[in-house]
């Protein structure tokens, strides 16, 4: 009999602990998981954090992290901004890695590097935000792929995808007297140097996208590389 009763009490403390954790189970698993390719996503990024497969990241809560998982499907869908983020990361992995000159580790300078440049992008009009997507999910689409290119054993470097802003930096050091960077000289320069591309046909200005937008970038991204410079104590790229 009292075995009975135990296993009786033993069956309500488990069946109310189940209850419990169902009452207490986040939104997301209330979601039809098939009602549209967001929901899908959602559901996947959540399933996906359960069993460890990722983890929120860049100080995501959970619901940030599916909707960031959202953001890249719109990302990825676009007609021309994942290249142009995807083209972002291949150069800055390359060009501009997390150490510093003397090798030590500086991926806050790398992080500094890519939310700048993409600010750029979006700012000069080389990029347009997809529907629904915001500038900061953008910056953490870009910083996850150059995570993953910066780790390549090597074969980043053997591409040169990096070659752009190391061409920039070129000006950058020129325009350089005693340690100070002549910006005025730096942007003519810089200027001379985009329109004279554009005019023998070595840069293509992509519909909707002015000269002046994309000599604005350049400068734009100078100032990028300077500071990312500084930060890592290197005297180039």
């Amino acid at each position: 009999m009292k075995k009975r009763i135990k296993i009786r009490m033993l069956f309500c403390a488990g069946l109310c602990s189940i209850v419990a954790a169902l009452a207490a189970a986040p939104a997301h698993a209330q979601v039809n998981c098939t009602a549209s390719q967001s929901a899908a996503i959602q559901c996947f990024v959540a399933n996906a954090v359960t069993t460890d497969l990722t983890q929120p990241h860049f100080g995501m809560t959970l619901a940030q992290f599916e909707a960031y998982g959202v953001a890249v499907n719109q990302i990825l869908q676009s007609n021309h901004t994942h290249l142009v983020l995807l083209g972002t990361a291949s150069a800055i992995a390359d060009a501009m890695p997390p150490t510093n000159a003397d090798g030590s580790s500086n991926a806050a300078a790398q992080r500094t590097a890519v939310t700048s440049i993409v600010s750029g992008e979006v700012v000069k009009g080389l990029a347009s935000q997809p529907t629904g997507v915001s500038l900061a999910q953008m910056q953490f689409f870009t910083l996850d792929v150059v995570g993953a290119m910066n780790k390549t054993s090597g074969y980043m470097q053997l591409l040169t995808p990096g070659v752009g802003l190391r061409v920039i930096d070129s000006y950058i050091v020129t325009s350089t007297s005693n340690g100070a960077v002549n910006w005025n000289q730096l942007n003519a320069n810089l200027s001379t140097f985009v329109n004279t591309f554009i005019t023998a046909g070595l840069v293509k200005v992509p519909a909707g996208v002015t000269t002046a937008e994309v000599v604005a970038f350049v400068q734009w991204v100078a100032r990028s590389i300077y500071y990312y410079k500084v930060a890592t104590g290197r005297a180039k790229l």
